[in-house]
Parts: structure tokens; C-alpha cells; sequence
């Protein structure tokens, strides 16, 4: 089968395409085979860890969907013919092997490309939203990038839970694409100084949860924007600014909770510990057509590089999708 690969170091990010043997899948796997898998940036940003050590070669793409080929022999919740979505390593291949812990049935309605878009950036907003972020109907909920997979998929997710929601890029156009999700407040700036318009927008309320996909250079502007026992989601940075301006009084007197979303050094077992409660609580709002999955741009197979290139130039609005053979 076909394989993408990917090395990465300071210098530069090589992909090389492969001829390798079609996996086999282990006691608790289901192997795939696959039909659409979502490009997600931090596989190709140094310091996110999900490109392996520097200078190794990895098979690489996280999440995909596809048709179940095999079960492993501890497996009882899928059988071969299976519409499966959800996280796994090595999913830009014609073939790939995913836990079962991770999978899920892939709704009626939805496509190929949209199930392959589902999985990781909505577990990432869920983890930010609910189960870190404590989001409640009716709070305000700042998205700094809300143009990102991360960003859409968040955005979607807080209307559906009842909140209201102020999104940032430095794109008219991209903000106005994002009007018919839903999307409350919209303030054009790449620049730290929207604090101001977030307050005026809440009647001086403030954010009560910011999800902060760009990075340090937006992080004290946060600070400033939130609200009285806000909570602060750092999900990435794109930037590359991982250092920034705390301001503890702030900090302090408002009661604000700063956390961490990533799965770096979590086990198998912690990252595949909330998709019982994502597939309770999340998916049938995907299933009803309440969210759905944005597609920026499908790529086919074989233009890996240019859909990488799209991803890099900041262009799209949503998940850029890599369909496989099978699914030509």
C-alpha cells in the first residue's frame, strides 16, 4: 500500500510517499481502509511533538475515516464493513489501524470528508468547552483564529451548548464566511488589542472562556478579555511565540483559570477517555445536521504538498481533507 511519511528538523520538512506492507491489526485495533483523512497543523509545526523526534522519519496523519477491513481478537464493537471515523496514527495511507477505543460509527448522513474531520478537532474543542472549560449556556466565548479547524469546530460546538461567541482573524472575509455558524461578534485583527472591543461587546462582562489558537503574541490581550473566573484554553501557536506577559494581579483578583490543551504526553488510555462522552453528548448534534463539519478544500492523494501549502498559507476556513484512492 501507500504510505505518506515525513521527516522533520530545524532546517526543514521533507514528505516522501511509500510502498510499504499493509498493517495488520492488533488484539484491541480494527484495521481500515481508508477513505478520507484531515490535515491538522500541529503534525507539521515544530515543538507540538506530533511529527516525532527531529530528524526521524514517521508515518504521519492523525485522524481519518474509512471502512472497517479487519478486527483485531479482543475487538466487539465493530465487524468488517463498518463506516469508522476517529484518531489515528498513520491515517494519510491507503490503509491504517485504529484503536477501538478511539472509534466511532460514522453518522448516516455524513460524507467521507466530513467523517474524517470530525474527530480531532471536536474532541479538542470538547476537551476546551466541556470538560476543561465548564462552558454553560449563555457565556461569551472569545476564539482568537476562529477561521482554524480548531476555531470552526469550537465555534460550532459553544452555539450548540447555548453560548454566544466573539471570533478573531485579521480576514473580513473569512469572519463574514463564519456569519451563517452562528458567529455572535466578529473583530478583524491579527494584532493583541481587541480587549477593548470584547468588553464593549459584553457590556464590560467579558470573556468568560477564550480559546487562544495562535499563541503568545494574543496572550496578555486575553488576559485583559476575560471575565470574572474566566478560563483560558492555549490550544496552540501558530505564531511560534511560547513565551508571553502574565499578569498576576489579574490573574489573582479575577479568579482565572490558564489551561493546557494537548495530547503530547498523554497515554492511550487518557486520550481515548472522553470519546464515550463525545459520542454521548456531541455526536448526535452532528448527526441532526446542528454541526457540521466545514470543509475548506479536498485534495486528492496524490497532492499532499499542495494541500500542506494551503494549510501553511493561513487561507483556509475549516479542515483541508486528503481523499484516498479507495474513494476515488
Amino acid at each position: 500500500m501507500q504510505s505518506y511519511w515525513m521527516q522533520m528538523s530545524d532546517a526543514a520538512t521533507l514528505l516522501e510517499l511509500r510502498e510499504v506492507a499493509v498493517p495488520q491489526p492488533g488484539p484491541q485495533q480494527l484495521l481500515l481502509r481508508m477513505h478520507a483523512a484531515s490535515l491538522n497543523r500541529g503534525e507539521f509545526v515544530a515543538g507540538h511533538g506530533l511529527h516525532g523526534a527531529a530528524g526521524s522519519w514517521k508515518a504521519i496523519g492523525g485522524e481519518g475515516a474509512g471502512e472497517v477491513v479487519a478486527v483485531g481478537a479482543e475487538v466487539t464493537r465493530f465487524r468488517p464493513g463498518d463506516r469508522v471515523m476517529g484518531r489515528c496514527a498513520g491515517a494519510f495511507a491507503e490503509f491504517a489501524p485504529m484503536e477501538e477505543a478511539e472509534a466511532m460509527a460514522v453518522p448516516s448522513g455524513l460524507s467521507w470528508d466530513e467523517a474524517a474531520s470530525v474527530a480531532l478537532t471536536f474532541l479538542v474543542s470538547y476537551d476546551m468547552l466541556v470538560l476543561q472549560g465548564r462552558l454553560q449556556a449563555g457565556d461569551w466565548v472569545l476564539i482568537n483564529g476562529v477561521s482554524s479547524g480548531v476555531g470552526v469546530a469550537s465555534l460550532q460546538l459553544a452555539k450548540a451548548l447555548g453560548a454566544k461567541v466573539i471570533g478573531t482573524s485579521g480576514s473580513a472575509d473569512k469572519l463574514a464566511s463564519l456569519q451563517p455558524l452562528g458567529l455572535d461578534v466578529a473583530i478583524c485583527t491579527r494584532a493583541p488589542d481587541f480587549a477593548a472591543a470584547v468588553m464593549e461587546a459584553t457590556q464590560q462582562h467579558g470573556a468568560d472562556l477564550v480559546v487562544n489558537t495562535v499563541g503568545g503574541t494574543v496572550f496578555a490581550e486575553n488576559i485583559r478579555a476575560m471575565a470574572f473566573e474566566g478560563r483560558l484554553a492555549t490550544v496552540g501557536y501558530v505564531d511560534g511565540v511560547v513565551h508571553a506577559e502574565l499578569d498576576l494581579a489579574a490573574l489573582h483578583a479575577k479568579r482565572l483559570t490558564v489551561f493546557g490543551v494537548s495530547n503530547k504526553l498523554r497515554s492511550k488510555a487518557q486520550r481515548a477517555a472522553a470519546v464515550p462522552a463525545f459520542v454521548a453528548e456531541v455526536l448526535p448534534h452532528i448527526a441532526a445536521g446542528r454541526i457540521r463539519p466545514r470543509i475548506d478544500r479536498v485534495f486528492d492523494f496524490a497532492r499532499l504538498e499542495e494541500a500542506k501549502a494551503r494549510m501553511e498559507s493561513g487561507g483556509h476556513v475549516g479542515k483541508i481533507v486528503l481523499r484516498m484512492p479507495a474513494a476515488a
